[in-house]
């Protein structure tokens, strides 16, 4: 499956179809096959250009696709929804735009607080019986909602087990190792990062500035980079920008490096809005860090552990 996601979330907005095939094909040359999406990216329109370059490349059978359910963007009084009429109504509608009978991992894309998880995790167990999903995930659940779901799927014998889950995770976004790492471990789920450069910070191109043509330099998306441009944030990419020089290539490939190899990581996903960006961390996939750099890296991005997800109560 190669050790790299293609995530799609800019196509159709920043990445126009011509760009999104060149990436595909991109993606393709270098032997990924992991490619996700979701039903809210772009209104749908990922998911149908998607679908559209799937049919196009003749590739449906070379790849895994994932995708997403359970937002209502543009609802304010309930903007997750895993309601089994919800589910059942967008799955279908992602089978149309993809253009495919089956989606290969289905990831319910945040927990919904307001469905009963029986009645959420029957309608999964249900469109796998029907033959129109294959595997289940999920996505920004937290450590007991993972646990949760997973054991519940667990507990009677016929249940579609839950295979993956999908969180923001990188050097500068370590609090998934807190909760959600042991438990994914535990639990047997693969881990799939979204945002494994920290929202483009780790790409170093903020360090002397922000670049107009940059999500931080982009009025509506400034706060969301903003996070971590932070003292912590500067140390932790001085430290990436040092061990890429040492090493003769980028800090995208040292940050994705470091990230690929984390215990339970299945396959960082890579969400590029232009094809230079993508293949750039696309190299990081040949790169080994020395054990003295992924030491130092690791020193320095540590996240604040303690009672009760570290410290005396959790000795072995």
């Amino acid at each position: 499956m190669g050790r790299l996601a293609l995530g799609t979330m800019t196509w159709g907005r920043g990445t126009d179809e011509y760009e999104a095939r060149d990436q595909l094909a991109l993606f393709l040359d270098a032997g990924g096959t992991l490619i996700d999406t979701a039903d809210v990216y772009v209104d749908g329109v990922s998911e149908q250009l998607l679908g559209e370059l799937i049919e196009e490349f003749g590739i449906r059978d070379q790849i895994v696709l994932a995708t997403k359910a359970g937002q209502r963007p543009g609802n304010e009084d309930r903007r997750f929804d895993s309601s089994r009429a919800h589910l059942i109504r967008t799955v279908e509608a992602s089978l149309r735009r993809l253009r495919t009978d089956v989606i290969d991992v289905w990831q319910l894309h945040a927990f919904d607080p307001m469905t009963p998880m029986e009645e959420t995790m029957a309608t999964c167990d249900e469109l796998v019986k029907s033959g129109k999903v294959r595997y289940i995930g999920i996505s920004n659940f937290s450590g007991w909602q993972t646990a949760r779901a997973a054991t519940w799927q667990r507990a009677v014998p016929g249940r579609t087990p839950i295979v993956t889950t999908q969180m923001e995770y990188s050097l500068l976004e370590r609090g998934i190792e807190r909760e959600i790492v042991p438990a994914a471990q535990s639990l047997g789920l693969g881990i799939l990062p979204w945002s494994p450069l920290g929202r483009g910070v780790l790409t170093g191109k903020y360090r002397h500035g922000t670049p107009a043509d940059s999500r931080g330099g982009n009025a509506d998306s400034a706060a969301w980079v903003q996070t971590y441009l932070d003292e912590r944030g500067r140390r932790i990419v001085d430290a990436v920008a040092i061990a890429a020089d040492g090493l003769g290539t980028s800090p995208t490939e040292v940050a994705l490096a470091w990230l690929r190899d984390r215990p339970g990581v299945v396959a960082p996903i890579l969400g590029a809005r232009m094809n230079s960006q993508l293949l750039a961390a696309l190299a990081s996939d040949e790169l080994e860090l020395p054990e003295e750099i992924t030491r130092a890296l690791d020193e320095i991005s540590a996240p604040a552990l303690g009672y009760p997800e570290a410290g005396w109560a959790q000795r072995r």
